[in-house]
């Protein structure tokens, strides 16, 4: 059997058609993400998740954005409902290292019931009072001190519950001003800056197994987004020292020019392992996946490391764990 797929593919809605199964049975994407658009009850999610492995013939990772707060794919009465993350830090006070891994185990439990088990956090952005408010509370603090050992945290909490976590935004999005959905963000920050802040984030959790590009210009080391950029993602390997997985941010997303298939070209030409498109409009998977192919040997290699730490969840009682956290304080669980 050959390499799968660079790349990550949602479908349109709660049911996989079928045109997409014949599709992702030929393209055989490395997994699978999932959105609002596919989520009606439990029974529905886990028949999906199922019928998405089924049409590659393994059990490929199945991917979700749940950080909580705005950024939240799953909502009551599916899952708990939940602060955003910088709001939550800034009420747990002292306690908020411990109150992220229990907050983060406990969201593992609820993906891992879902048949989901990659979490697209944690975030080691560094918010400053310029972060674009599509972001600012998103990230876990303002100083690199802080935002290191609470994504660390994060990190841990989503392994012990058998869930993969997804580092991002590599290599920093927290000083960006715009918002990468909708236009390119541009950092004027120095080189040197943005190493001993920004970057230096992302080399203290260099060992996670799963990474996602930033759509964002830094103009000191280039004039194309990171996600583009083959001198940015030779700093993610070299200066970050990051040899997990790398996946683009959502390939659709406006920040990036070119049509579908240019963007994924250059993705993967600059250095990504593998390319995340989102929206699940079934010609342009078709389009991502011409394009990028399958895995280059060291994706391949890369991406087989980041499985074997998709392990089976410690034991855990999930009543204590929302118990202990509902008694730090600062949410409802």
């Amino acid at each position: 059997m050959g390499a799968a797929g660079a790349h990550i593919l949602g479908c349109a809605g709660p049911v996989l058609s079928r045109d997409e199964a014949a599709f992702f049975r030929d393209a055989d994407p490395w997994g699978f993400i999932l959105f609002d658009r596919n989520l009606q009850d439990a029974d529905q999610i886990r028949r999906l998740t199922a019928a998405l492995r089924d049409s590659v013939g393994r059990d490929a990772p199945i991917l979700i954005d749940q950080e909580g707060g705005r950024v939240q794919r799953l909502r009551p009465p599916l899952a708990r409902d939940w602060p955003a993350p910088l709001d939550h830090v800034r009420a747990l006070g002292a306690d908020a290292r411990r109150g992220l891994w229990l907050r983060y185990r406990l969201i593992a439990v609820e993906l891992r019931g879902y048949g989901i088990d990659v979490n697209c956090a944690p975030i080691a952005d560094i918010a400053t009072e310029a972060t674009h408010p599509v972001l600012h509370n998103r990230c876990y603090g303002t100083q690199r001190d802080t935002v290191v050992p609470l994504a660390r945290a994060v990190a841990d909490g989503l392994l012990a519950g058998g869930v993969l976590p997804v580092l991002k935004h590599i290599p920093g999005h927290g000083r960006a001003t715009a918002d990468s959905h909708l236009e390119l963000p541009r950092v004027e920050a120095s080189a040197a800056d943005l190493v001993a802040t920004d970057f230096a984030a992302f080399r203290a959790l260099s060992d996670l197994p799963l990474g996602m590009t930033a759509h964002v210009v830094y103009a000191a080391l280039d004039d194309r987004a990171a996600t583009v950029a083959p001198p940015l993602i030779d700093a993610i390997r070299r200066d970050m020292a990051f040899d997990g997985l790398l996946m683009s941010d959502d390939i659709s997303m406006s920040a990036l020019q070119g049509s579908i298939a240019e963007r994924s070209a250059a993705a993967i030409d600059a250095g990504c392992d593998v390319i995340l498109h989102c929206n699940g409009d079934l010609a342009e998977m078709q389009a991502v996946a011409a394009a990028a192919g399958p895995m280059r040997p060291e994706a391949a290699r890369r991406a087989d490391a980041a499985l074997t730490r998709r392990t089976p969840p410690e034991a855990a009682d999930p009543a204590a764990l929302a118990a202990e956290l509902a008694a730090l304080g600062g949410a409802h669980v």
